[in-house]
């Protein structure tokens, strides 16, 4: 790609941006939220268009209008976020678009066969035949690049594959990555994650405001030199103290057992308690119980048995308005399905759950003065960025949808406060920021529930941590234990 060009209202979002991705390579692209990585990959793989510039695949300039061109031309997508349908099977899936021989009838025990081969070949372990609704995050990222693959993939585009992946999922997805590249095949690698670049990656271009900031090998350069180039300043990171919380336990959880859909138990007989200025972070491979857990506590789900008291008294059966108006503010883990409402514009996902107060309405009727003025003000506090405050949460970027989240929450100054994957596809500034700001609500006596697959995370911010495995919560540990311990129990 040479002298790239995007324009968004007359705003660049890509500036005279050039990337070159060599054979057996694996190429990292780097920047804060909003400065273009995104837009480049989309312009790219055909799902936009360049307003000026050139692209060449094997030293022949080519015009990619949609992403099928681009899928002829050996490019796949990995997509944020999971762009999968979750009620169709793995391999119809994978299917989903091919002009195929038996389209009028097809042989789904053959297909069947036909997927698990071409799994295995490539190192996967999947099982064609179940819905991809039933697999969790991990296993539906692995399917993206399986389909991908599927198609005849040479060069993949991956943005922020490890957002909820656990450190084993990871790993996994390294051995996958590293093979493609023995193969001869290319990998361009979207992360806010340095130490995944350095481990991972053979050569880093880094983007700031939309415009080409640096190129070089990473044998060359360190996280720090990364990160000064990525936010053109030093950053000064957030560290927890140890200070003792309160002996008041504002939040307590006794034998609290939920149902998935199927009837099947998710979360089974889980206790603790959180008290005033404390920070109970919770560990565990995703889809272990977490997302019941944060669901039972906000009123999203329904306890099967068990109870919930904040401040001594029983909210279990509390509807989600009732809990939020004592101050109860959640951080979904999926900003795009249960954070936002995508079609809306930014300040009114700012005034979601609080647009019928007196604030926000008159009469029943919205007052869009009071509206754009919080929203400004909030957009300003949190370091949103995107084309004015009645722009649609759909055009922002997935770090700043996710500030749009945290702003909204944040802001009602909660006093209890499930943040689930608080940081998932910040850049590392933005992510110091929040680490910022959830410390300074625990200082300010709130109990947190801090949910995370990042277990850095979750080990730089809690003052105990909880482990959870296959709907139970393990064991609880003071902070200080040694990664290795808590990573074990993770996983069994």
């Amino acid at each position: 790609m040479s002298g790239i060009h995007k324009y968004f209202n007359a705003a660049a979002a890509v500036e005279d941006v050039s990337l070159e991705l060599r054979p057996g390579q694996i190429h990292a692209l780097l920047g804060e939220n909003g400065a273009g990585k995104t837009t480049l990959m989309n312009i790219l793989y055909g799902l936009q268009h360049a307003d000026s510039g050139r692209i060449t695949v094997s030293r022949k300039a080519v015009n990619i209008q949609s992403p099928r061109d681009a899928i002829d031309l050996g490019i796949g997508m990995i997509h944020q976020h999971v762009m999968l349908t979750p009620d169709f099977t793995v391999a119809e899936n994978l299917i989903l678009g091919e002009q195929r021989a038996d389209r009028w009838w097809l042989d789904r025990r053959a297909l069947s066969e036909e997927v698990r081969t071409f799994a295995q070949q490539h190192g996967f372990d999947v099982d064609p035949d179940v819905p991809v609704r039933q697999l969790p995050v991990g296993a539906q990222q692995r399917l993206e690049i399986l389909k991908a693959l599927w198609r005849g993939a040479r060069t993949l585009i991956l943005d922020e594959p490890t957002a909820v992946l656990s450190p084993q999922e990871t790993e996994n997805l390294f051995v996958i990555l590293r093979k493609f590249r023995e193969d001869g095949n290319s990998v361009i690698f979207i992360s806010h994650k340095l130490g995944e670049v350095m481990a991972l990656c053979d050569r880093v271009t880094v983007l700031r405001h939309g415009k080409e900031v640096g190129v070089m090998d990473t044998v060359d350069t360190s996280p720090d030199d990364l990160t000064r180039m990525m936010v053109g300043h030093e950053i000064d990171r957030v560290r927890r103290q140890d200070n003792p919380p309160s002996k008041e336990a504002v939040v307590a959880v006794q034998n609290l057992s939920v149902k998935d859909k199927q009837g099947l138990d998710a979360l089974v007989d889980v206790s603790f308690e959180i008290h005033a200025g404390e920070i109970l972070g919770v560990a565990g491979v995703d889809g272990n119980g977490q997302r019941e857990l944060a669901e039972a506590l906000t009123g999203l789900c329904r306890a099967h048995e068990g109870s919930v008291t904040l401040r001594g008294k029983d909210i279990t059966d509390q509807s989600i308005r009732e809990r939020y108006a004592q101050r109860v503010s959640y951080i979904p883990q999926d900003r795009q399905a249960t954070g936002l409402i995508l079609g809306f514009s930014v300040e009114e996902n700012l005034i979601l759950n609080e647009e019928y107060l007196n604030a926000y309405s008159r009469c029943g009727v919205l007052d869009t003065t009071g509206i754009r003025s919080h929203a400004r003000e909030l957009m300003e506090r949190f370091d949103i960025r995107s084309q004015g405050s009645g722009a649609a949460a759909s055009t922002l970027s997935g770090g700043n949808q996710q500030k749009v989240v945290f702003a909204r929450e944040l802001a009602r100054d909660p006093d209890f406060l499930v943040a689930f994957n608080p940081a998932r596809g910040i850049d590392i500034h933005a992510t110091n920021a929040i680490h910022r700001r959830l410390l300074e609500r625990r200082e300010a006596g709130a109990s947190i529930l801090l949910i995370s697959t990042e277990l850095d995370e979750v080990l730089a911010l809690s003052d105990r941590v909880a482990v959870m495995f296959n709907g139970r919560l393990v064991h609880i540990f003071p902070s200080g234990t040694p990664r290795q311990v808590i990573g074990k129990l993770m996983v069994g």
